[in-house]
């Protein structure tokens, strides 16, 4: 007889349109080949302007591309919710409640969409769940806790009003020294897995974020069919959610969404080995995460003459000879027996030694020969609360970014560290998002030099009756139509693909060049590493103009300075350009020929940057940029353009008697 096999508990499908893409892709490489030609046939001679402006292009264009320190009050906002767990868990399973977040249903469901034999019961739970929530809040503004509820109250049979069992609820608060380093989330993380295993011991572990909540109550059957398919369940280190957020406003004010990354890149490593571990909406295998290698032989049960076999090895009177059976151990891991009694490798729990713990981590994991898949359903499996303001989103993307690049440097980089252990195709993916710091130097001299040298009146691209405008165009063009394209394809709006570009900008002007210094200074011991949390709770009137979707600044930062700066620049530049061909120059509308496409960059740099404008100038809310900023941007602005002006008109007299 035949084994029958069972049906896959998951399927992969190849994307539509493949051959498109490679057809689109190859003619954008050639467009580029184009433009590198152009600048190298047509760099200035010694006597002609804008020779260094011209070679700084050139380089430009090669580059394209928790813990809550032991808080009484989150201790006892979980007391208080355990309580409560007691009447809501036996509604949720007996109204089919999703999601099971009590404040995020509330916030959808209306009393009166309830037939009358459930109104009742809604308004009860209802009820309770703001009585629980006063109580904390009340708490909180104190900033105390009632004594009683401070008492050992450990009751290891609770149940819920219909008299199941409740889960176990553990708060677990490490110790901290000031000379011992904790590690940020990588050792609380450790420290949970640790005691875990002591207290469940289960199988699985699902790693999320304090703000985030379950919002598809079938995602763990979901995780566990990826883990349980007989086919390729046994190759899968852990599932990884994308990280979804439910304040997103309509247009995606922050680009808080990463939804390209998500939605097109995640879904393309699935063919390469699976999506970065991302620190959060993760169900992970403990016994990976305790160090185990990948080994394809665990994917057959062994049969009862193996067992009887390997148990006769175990029990021998020399099994024990060298190793640490029989010894004292300050601490002993368990690790289930069925899967493994031992850690075979010397990576165990979440690495440390940079910002981002969480993709060094999962590339340790994928070196031991494991994958991973990514789990996107339509209902998104956990939602969190992204950064409501521009200085919460900089500074984020700050981390990240500098997290990337700290891996990069360090012996675990991808770079070299992956090499023969993954695929290459991985490998590379892995390298794409490390370098992220370096995209800042090409950016700033593209947000800078061509507009210094419009005001100047020097052309640095080819004028739009010279052939060797079209490759500029097309590239220029397609790119931005087929990043359009995706971001539609990817559930965007126009508005939101724009407010995208505007923070594709920011994050490489500010984020990325402040933690490519700080890394550098962290590098040769000049300061040490820390971590930034990101705020969970807004104010009001926060809120209220993050929902209108109005850019809020805030205090003054050398992020907002910089930002500022570079808006008044080109602001600067651009209307001196054109109030110069207008009034002084001869040629008149003869001119913007030869300059047309940096009167093109200038422009749409201006456009991007009007909320800057508005909050510089306009704003009279709290969320405006403060004056201070707005008097240290227009100074320095001014004082580069006049610095340039006086240093080009020195050097030309020079080449000139020379």
């Amino acid at each position: 007889m035949t084994e029958e096999k069972c049906a896959p508990l998951f399927e992969t499908k190849r994307a539509k349109g493949r051959l498109f893409y490679k057809v689109f892709s190859l003619s954008l490489f050639v467009g580029i080949c184009f433009i590198w030609v152009f600048r190298v046939s047509h760099i200035p001679r010694e006597s002609e302007d804008g020779k260094w402006g011209w070679i700084g292009l050139l380089c430009a264009e090669l580059c394209r591309e928790t813990e809550c320190a032991a808080s009484d009050i989150t201790f006892y906002a979980l007391l208080e919710a355990s309580i409560f767990a007691k009447q809501w868990l036996p509604f949720c399973r007996k109204f089919k409640v999703d999601p099971t977040s009590p404040a995020a249903y509330f916030k959808t469901i209306a009393s009166s969409t309830h037939p009358n034999a459930r109104a009742q019961e809604f308004v009860t739970i209802k009820k309770l769940y703001q009585d629980m929530e006063s109580r904390i809040e009340n708490a909180a503004k104190m900033g105390r806790v009632p004594e009683e509820i401070l008492l050992d109250g450990k009751d290891s049979s609770v149940k819920d009003v219909d008299g199941n069992v409740m889960p176990i609820l553990v708060y677990l608060a490490r110790e901290k020294r000031p000379h011992v380093a904790h590690n940020f989330k990588a050792g609380a993380m450790n420290s949970l897995i640790r005691v875990s295993s002591m207290i469940s011991n289960g199988d699985i572990i699902l790693n999320i974020d304090c703000d985030m909540y379950s919002n598809n109550s079938q995602s763990l059957r979901d995780a566990l069919c990826f883990f349980m398919n007989e086919d390729k369940g046994h190759e899968i280190a852990f599932v990884q959610s994308p990280q979804c957020f439910e304040n997103i406003t309509k247009n995606d004010l922050y680009a808080g969404s990463l939804r390209v990354i998500y939605e097109m890149d995640f879904h393309g490593l699935d063919s390469l080995g699976g999506p970065l571990y991302i620190g959060t909406g993760c169900f992970h295998r403990r016994e990976i995460l305790c160090g185990r290698k990948f080994n394809d032989q665990i994917k057959k049960e062994a049969s009862l003459n193996e067992l009887e076999e390997k148990s006769k090895a175990i029990a021998s009177c020399t099994f024990e000879k060298n190793t640490l059976w029989g010894k004292e151990v300050t601490f002993f891991l368990i690790v289930p027996i069925s899967s493994s009694c031992y850690c075979d490798s010397d990576c165990m729990g979440l690495q440390y030694g940079c910002s981002l713990e969480d993709v060094r981590t999962g590339l340790s994991i994928k070196c031991r020969g494991w994958k991973s898949v990514n789990y996107n359903p339509q209902r998104k499996a956990f939602l969190g609360v992204a950064p409501n303001t521009l200085p919460q989103t900089l500074v984020q993307h700050k981390r990240w970014s500098e997290g990337c690049f700290q891996i990069l440097l360090s012996k675990h980089s991808p770079a070299w560290c992956a090499y023969g252990f993954i695929s290459p195709g991985l490998q590379m993916a892995y390298c794409y998002y490390n370098p992220w710091v370096f995209l800042s130097w090409p950016t700033l001299y593209y947000c800078i030099i061509p507009s210094l040298y419009l005001l100047k009146g020097i052309p640095l691209f080819p004028q739009m009756s010279s052939p060797w405008f079209i490759p500029f165009a097309y590239v220029m063009l397609g790119d931005s139509f087929y990043c359009l394209m995706e971001f539609l394809w990817s559930g965007g709006t126009v508005k939101g693909w724009w407010n995208d570009l505007r923070l594709w900008l920011y994050k490489r002007t500010t984020s990325y060049l402040f933690a490519f210094v700080d890394t550098i200074f962290k590098f040769f011991g000049f300061s040490e590493s820390t971590f930034i949390v990101s705020a969970k709770v807004a104010e009001e009137k926060v809120s209220q103009r993050y929902e209108k979707e109005i850019m809020e600044f805030g205090n003054s930062s050398p992020m907002l300075t910089l930002l500022a700066t570079l808006a008044l620049l080109n602001l600067f530049c651009l209307l001196g350009m054109l109030l110069k061909q207008v009034f002084i120059n001869e040629e008149g509308l003869r001119i913007f020929d030869t300059i047309a496409l940096q009167i093109l960059l200038s422009g749409v740099l201006v456009l991007i940057n009007v909320p800057v404008y508005l909050g510089l100038f306009l704003r009279k809310d709290k969320g405006r940029l403060p004056i201070s900023v707005a008097a240290k941007s227009t100074a320095l602005a001014l004082t580069a353009c006049a610095l340039f002006i006086s240093i080009t008109l020195r050097c030309f007299i020079f080449s000139v008697l020379v």
